[in-house]
């Protein structure tokens, strides 16, 4: 009997301290918001309750049994209102539900004027496990649809604050909402006894983890991490079972030997704690400055860009003679200067595209277009760019076909269909580049697939891709070992661009080589819009 009573005072009695403590951390972070002021009422209330319940199990006299049962139901009255007050702030929702906020309050002062009455608690006698515990009267009932009403309405508030919420708010509410859930559940389970409900109250240890860790869930938002939780929760736990097994050892060796386990854990576990806090708080910090450093790559590249296009605008001046004949020597230099300026114009823009698609953060117009039509406007204006290499540009499209397909036009000439032909002119140093649309076939990489595809090919007789270099292929950053030998201005961004944008059309890309200096062909396909005719 003995042991049964030390764990239940013991668990109350640790349930009523942590809430102190939680409360006023908090509150001391900030005590400005309403949502801290709430969760320390919340607290103190819990707390009244926890010291009174306590006190009353383990009372000697009747006279301070009532005086304990008083006391924790005034604690007891208030923990739903405040609760509420607490779940409407955090979740922003104050405005909202304030009025049910205000009802909840008279119908709280409602149960503090008729809580001392005979009705509303009968008595106080020895129940179970504990010297005096309340017995009902014919009013508890509807304290106790009062009290469960009020924190399962606020738990359904929020759940739907949980889905409308972003990710890492979230993650936050959930806990708060999981250990609201065993909070309530633990110290809900002493309901039982008060109606003569053979059922002990052994869950009621859970009430003591709760407010630590919604505690925790407020303080370290920006922190708040499932691993820091779950081992400060493990570490918590072990120390509460150790405190458990030293005060309740038979024996003064029992209790030594319990104790000093007790301090080792308690100290390996600090440390365990502040190393996985550590980890972390450098993992966060880590992807802030990754966040900064996007921002600050976005902000650079739009300056460049600017900057760089006011320079073409004004090389375009000299070599067209707007601004006075312009010499043989200068065009020359001008024009070299010019080509410099495009190109890096272009990998800047590779750069800042390729960091919009990794984030998610590339806008998509989408809407039919022909891409018979794109593919016959890119080859005509690369048509000089091959013929002063020497080679021979070839487009093969059959007609009577839809080539109809839905996306971003702009995006996918400029960023697929251009990037690729452009790709095989420059890694072609003789021969030829032929460029191929079929349209109204099955997916070749499913022959049981029922929707129709346009599918481009563009073949070259150029340097080939070797098999290392495949796997570096529409990657980030991903380039051939001799591919700036041959093209000094590759960046390796502009296949990872173009695969990010096939990719948002539901289509496919990909290349096939027989090796070094056998050339190679890049297919994209994308669904064929079957809805218009050809």
């Amino acid at each position: 009997m003995s042991f049964v009573i030390n764990y239940y005072s013991l668990s109350l009695f640790l349930g009523g301290v942590v809430s102190l403590f939680a409360g006023l951390f908090v509150f001391l972070d900030d005590s400005k918001k309403r949502e801290n002021i709430a969760w320390l009422l919340l607290n103190f209330s819990t707390a009244i309750w926890s010291f009174g319940y306590q006190l009353m199990s383990i009372s000697n006299t009747k006279g301070l049994a009532v005086f304990s049962d008083e006391t924790l139901h005034v604690g007891a009255i208030l923990i739903p209102i405040f609760y509420f007050l607490f779940i409407i702030s955090l979740t922003k929702v104050y405005q909202k539900y304030k009025d049910f906020f205000y009802t909840f309050s008279v119908a709280g002062l409602f149960f503090l004027v008729v809580s001392p009455l005979p009705a509303f608690v009968r008595d106080v006698f020895q129940k179970g496990p504990f010297n005096f515990a309340p017995d009902a009267g014919p009013l508890y009932i509807y304290f106790t649809a009062y009290f469960f009403g009020i924190v399962i309405f606020s738990l359904v508030i929020l759940f739907m604050q949980i889905r409308r919420s972003e990710k890492s708010d979230a993650i936050r509410l959930r806990f708060v909402l999981l250990s609201s859930i065993a909070g309530f559940l633990g110290g809900g389970s002493v309901f039982f006894l008060t109606f003569n409900v053979p059922i002990y109250p052994f869950p009621i240890v859970l009430f003591s983890f709760y407010p630590l860790i919604i505690a925790y869930a407020m303080l370290k938002y920006s922190l708040f991490n499932v691993k820091i939780v779950a081992t400060e929760f493990l570490t918590g736990t072990l120390w509460i079972i150790l405190l458990f097994r030293t005060v309740l050892a038979q024996n003064i060796e029992d209790q030594i030997i319990s104790g000093i386990v007790l301090i080792l854990t308690m100290i390996f576990g600090v440390l365990l704690i502040k190393t996985v806090y550590r980890e972390v708080k450098q993992r966060e910090k880590i992807e802030s400055l990754a966040k900064q450093l996007d921002s600050l790559v976005h902000l650079v590249s739009h300056e460049v860009k600017g900057a760089l296009g006011k320079n073409r605008d004004a090389f375009a001046a000299i070599l067209e003679g707007d601004l006075g004949e312009a010499t043989e020597p200068m065009k020359k230099i001008v024009a070299v200067a010019d080509d410099s300026t495009k190109h890096t114009v272009e990998m800047v823009m590779d750069i800042l595209n390729s960091s919009n698609a990794k984030n998610g953060t590339l806008a998509m117009y989408k809407k039919p277009f022909d891409m018979k039509v794109a593919t016959e406007e890119v080859v005509a204006s690369l048509m000089s760019e091959a013929q002063k290499k020497g080679l021979a540009l070839n487009i093969e499209i059959p007609g009577g076909v839809n080539y109809t397909i839905d996306g971003d036009r702009e995006k996918i000439v400029q960023h697929v269909i251009r990037n690729l032909v452009d790709n095989s002119i420059r890694y072609t140093p003789s021969g030829s580049v032929t460029v191929i649309l079929l349209g109204g076939i099955k997916d070749p990489k499913n022959l049981k697939a029922a929707k129709s595809v346009v599918l481009l090919s563009i073949k070259d007789t150029g340097v080939g891709i070797t098999p290392e270099d495949m796997s570096h292929l529409f990657t980030e950053g991903g380039r051939g070992k001799e591919s700036v030998k041959v093209n000094v201005h590759s960046t390796g961004y502009g296949l990872f661009f173009a695969k990010n944008i096939v990719d948002a059309h539901g289509g496919k890309v990909w290349a096939e080589s027989q090796g070094a200096g056998k050339g190679s062909q890049f297919y994209v396909e994308f669904p064929a819009n079957v809805g218009i005719s050809a």
